[in-house]
């Protein structure tokens, strides 16, 4: 960064792009955070400032930057959005990345040995990308090396520079280095820092190629894993010397940790020779993942002691043989067969561009591979495999709105729900297989008989169903003196025994919920223990939580019997308490995985102002969701302790909340009537049974049913004229947004025709969250028939006619009182604003433009929005969730080794 002040000011416009605020700067460029008005993103910007705008040189590395960067295209390769002039101003648009530089990063120390290797497997893919495409680097480094969410992005391309090589590669056009012979080590633009990962050729004024930029690479991996510069020196004349002429100490001697094998790699990529270096960038990411191979459960080298490659023991082992004979070796052998292992910790990252989507009646909690090869989860709209072998994650096709996965006892194919139905597909790809119905779905297991035990409804026992298809029959039957559910089914490894939970909506937390087992034959079913959450059985142990712990027993598989007493494996595991399931799972090979509880989730009601500056907070934090003001703005309800919700009445001015209901059952999407006076609702009051009610906002009176209905509704708005309640009707993940006449409520009808009719039927297809405009001629929903949650409008009453609001995703729907501008939520967690004409017979999107970002509370319950507007249009009650509403997921190899044996 530059201490020079910036050019820009906030609200300038380079074209279609608004600055907004300042990054940073540096010799060549200033960058700035700004909104691009046609796309409804946030981008950066990198301009060429004025004063170095006469430059030709600046100007023509400045365009050779946009040249470059427009041939890649690679996830861990900062992307080019567009290139522009503004009067004598030059930019260029490019991806804005959310986190640290690495040479920031190294600042505090070196990277835990996984990371590093994790990282440099990315960066390595990414050179050999450029490499191919005839582009080298020449100038990597820390500072030009981003870390994200996502992984690594490399930065700044703009020393590249194609040209004919005097000696070059075939296929690859080197570059020359910008000290061209002749040229002063303090040439414009370069500093001190970037000489230390220079290598010999550029230094000496000769052409660079790939393996120029595999010596900057080595240069980096020494740092990364050592904490260290590989070469360092009092004065750039020294630095030089030692470039030219030294060889930096092993890594090893520095982190006893690291393997021998990442030492050889290193040396290797610091070949004073390039011909003596790695020839290309694959090979070397290739050594690196197999070096990585070492720790299976972030796929990368351990940390907590030093393990043999494969390679490694075997020439070890042979010239044991050779020089000291069998006696030797078998020593040897009993040696490393004694070595204890020690538990191994990192994290799992969400695919680029997305966020987990792990809990709730829409989650996909994380599932382990029995091999321990792989994990499954939810994360944006499509279900995804993270390979453990590779680190790699693969979007399931045809798997959209996939929810609760678990696999094959073989690793091979996926069990999962979605539209309603109990669906399978082979986890390499392939079409999806619908099983049968499953409309309200908690869990199902893969038995290693070919059969799936599944719970089909959130108030029902379990089901059986041979893998390949046909009719399930019942496994277990819910006995409403005592339980109201039986969910989260996980086989036994005999194959014939399930675990699940069994529990009771009016008070699930009682002694006689628990984890029960039940056999195939219906012969066996009886409680195991007392718990409030669904168990796995791994390695001997049987796994469930109990609040924020995990805890584990010892079982015995083929007596069924619990020994010993429960220990304490895990802290700060994730418990969803809106469907009673401890988020976590665990492989046959120990591996563990767990969504951390991220202490204080939940959400802070707070009123801020369209460019999200808070005004002021309401009430103190909580996990109470579904918000809605008043319509005079003076109150707001909320949906407050699952599972059996009541519905809550916040006193905006005073902090301080009501109860309103006292009903115990299961209480959804209180909207307020259109003077204020009611608030209308849903209470399921059976399996199949919804109830429409009414109950005066003050509190008087008893709650009055004006509807009945054998399919699941939830009402998300009231028209202004208090004719017509819109509904989601139908199961969750695949429902309709229909009307409801007050005064005839038997004459209920849909607003748009029914999904049915345009997807395939093993498709999850949802319409829902519809929100009335203030005239009443318009209804805003979020639809995922395209695969993607967006933003439609349609006419009312219904005429068929439909437009698109949002473009690159969008979600929570809500008007203003005026009626001109609707804001929705996008993809990537910003609070957008929609200027509308909808006064007319056809419906118009004028402008949109990005508000704010902010990460909310929506709960577990579908469709919940986690903001509304104020009746002025001034402000916005948002139910903000803040850091703890960004899912972690941790990964523990050997998470049984401090176990009591």
């Amino acid at each position: 960064r530059s201490g020079q002040p910036m050019t820009l000011l906030a609200g300038t416009r380079l074209g279609p792009y608004e600055i907004l605020s300042p990054i940073g700067a540096g010799g060549m460029g200033e960058v700035y955070r700004a909104r691009d008005t046609r796309l409804e993103r946030t981008v950066a910007i990198k301009v060429l400032p004025a004063q170095m705008a006469s430059s030709p040189e600046a100007r023509q590395r400045f365009e050779r930057e946009a040249k470059t960067i427009s041939q890649l295209s690679h996830p861990h390769i900062c992307a080019l959005y567009d290139v522009g002039r503004e009067g004598e101003t030059e930019y260029l648009v490019m991806e804005l990345l959310e986190g640290e530089t690495l040479s920031d990063r190294l600042a505090k120390g070196p990277l835990p040995l996984e990371q590093s290797l994790r990282y440099a497997v990315e960066i390595a893919d990414a050179l050999d990308k450029a490499h191919r495409q005839g582009i080298v680097h020449r100038d990597l480094k820390p500072g030009n090396v981003m870390l994200t969410k996502s992984g690594v992005k490399l930065l700044d391309f703009g020393l590249a520079k194609a040209m004919a090589p005097s000696v070059q590669q075939p296929g690859l056009t080197s570059l020359p280095t910008m000290m061209g012979t002749g040229n002063a080590l303090t040439q414009e633009g370069t500093i001190l820092g970037t000489f230390q990962y220079m290598a010999p050729e550029q230094l000496e004024g000769k052409e660079a190629d790939a393996r120029t930029d595999i010596f900057a690479f080595g240069c980096v991996l020494y740092e990364m894993t050592s904490g260290r510069k590989a070469f360092s020196g009092a004065n750039q004349a020294s630095l030089i010397g030692a470039i030219l002429h030294t060889e930096p100490a092993p890594i090893s001697t520095i982190q006893s940790a690291s393997p021998p094998a990442l030492d050889r790699v290193v040396k290797k990529c610091l070949a004073k020779d390039p011909e003596d270096r790695w020839q290309n960038a694959a090979d070397l990411g290739s050594e690196l993942k197999w070096i990585g191979e070492g720790s299976p459960g972030a796929g990368h080298a351990s940390t907590s002691g030093h393990r043999w490659s494969r390679r490694e023991a075997v020439a070890w082992l042979s010239a044991a043989l050779l020089l000291v004979g069998v006696l030797s070796l078998a020593r040897e052998v009993r040696r490393l067969l004694s070595v204890h292992p020690e538990p191994i910790h990192s994290f799992l990252v969400e695919p680029q561009g997305t966020a987990f989507r792990l809990t709730g009646d829409e989650g996909g909690p994380i599932a382990l591979s029995p091999d321990g090869t792989g994990i499954v989860f939810a994360a944006g709209d499509r279900l995804w495999i993270h390979s453990l072998r590779t680190g790699t994650a693969t979007a399931l096709p045809a798997a959209e709105g996939g929810k609760f996965p678990f696999w094959s006892p073989d690793s091979r194919s996926i069990g999962f729900f979605s539209g309603g139905k109990l669906k399978v597909i082979e986890a390499s790809g392939g079409p999806v297989q619908t099983i049968c119905d499953a409309p309200n779905p908690r869990g199902g297991s893969w038995g290693s008989s070919g059969v799936i035990v599944f719970a089909p409804d959130i108030r029902a026992g379990l089901q059986r169903v041979s893998a390949s298809g046909g009719a399930p029959l019942a496994l277990t039957r819910v006995d409403e003196r005592h339980h109201t559910t039986h969910r989260w089914p996980s086989f036994l490894p005999d194959g014939r025994h399930v675990l699940y939970l069994a529990a009771n909506h009016a008070n699930p937390r009682s002694d006689e919920s628990g984890i029960y087992v039940a056999s195939l034959d219906g012969r066996e079913n009886r409680r195991l223990l007392p718990a409030y959450g669904g168990a796995e059985y791994a390695s001997g142990w049987l796994l469930w939580t109990r609040e924020a712990s995990l805890l584990g027993q010892r079982l015995d598989p083929r007596t069924l019997a619990l020994s010993g007493q429960p220990v304490r494996i895990a802290d700060d595991v994730n418990f969803d308490s809106g469907i009673w399931h401890g988020t976590f799972s665990v492989s046959d090979n120990g591996i563990l995985a767990f969504a951390l509880g991220q202490a204080g989730a939940g959400g802070q009601l707070a009123w801020l102002d369209p460019s999200g500056r808070r005004l002021a907070s309401v009430g103190e934090r909580s996990v109470a969701y579904a918000l809605r003001v008043s319509p005079d703005g003076r109150q707001a309800s909320v949906i407050l302790g699952d599972p059996n919700n009541d519905i809550w009445i916040y006193d905006l001015d005073r902090g301080v909340r009501t109860r309103l209901t006292r009903d115990a059952l299961v209480t959804m999407s209180p909207q307020w009537s259109p003077d204020g006076s009611q608030i209308l609702y849903v209470s399921q009051v059976a399996v199949g049974e919804f109830s429409l009610r009414t109950v005066l906002a003050n509190g008087g009176g008893e709650p009055k049913v004006v509807y009945r209905s054998r399919e699941r509704i939830e009402p998300t708005d009231w028209s202004r004229d208090g004719r017509y309640v819109l509904v989601d009707r139908g199961n969750v993940g695949a429902s309709d947004v229909w009307a409801i006449p007050l005064d005839d409520p038997a004459r209920t009808f849909p607003i748009l025709p029914s999904p049915r009719n345009e997807a395939p039927a093993d498709r999850a297809v949802q319409r829902a969250a519809g929100q009335f405009s203030p005239d009443g001629r318009w209804v805003a929903y979020t639809s995922r028939e395209s695969g993607r949650a967006e933003v439609f409008v349609t006419s009312f009453p219904p005429s068929g006619a439909r437009w698109q609001v949002s473009v690159r995703g969008g979600s929570q729907p809500r008007w203003r009182r005026d009626g001109h501008e609707l804001d929705f939520v996008s993809a990537g967690d910003e609070l957008m604003a929609a200027t509308v004409d909808g006064l007319g017979s056809r419906f118009a999107v004028k402008e949109i433009k990005s508000l704010f970002r902010v990460t909310m509370f929506t709960g577990p319950r579908l469709g919940a929005h986690g903001y509304d507007v104020a009746p002025d249009g001034k402000r916005f009650l948002v139910n903000a969730a803040g850091e703890a509403g960004e899912a972690r997921v941790a990964l523990v190899t050997n998470w049984d080794a401090d176990l009591p044996k």
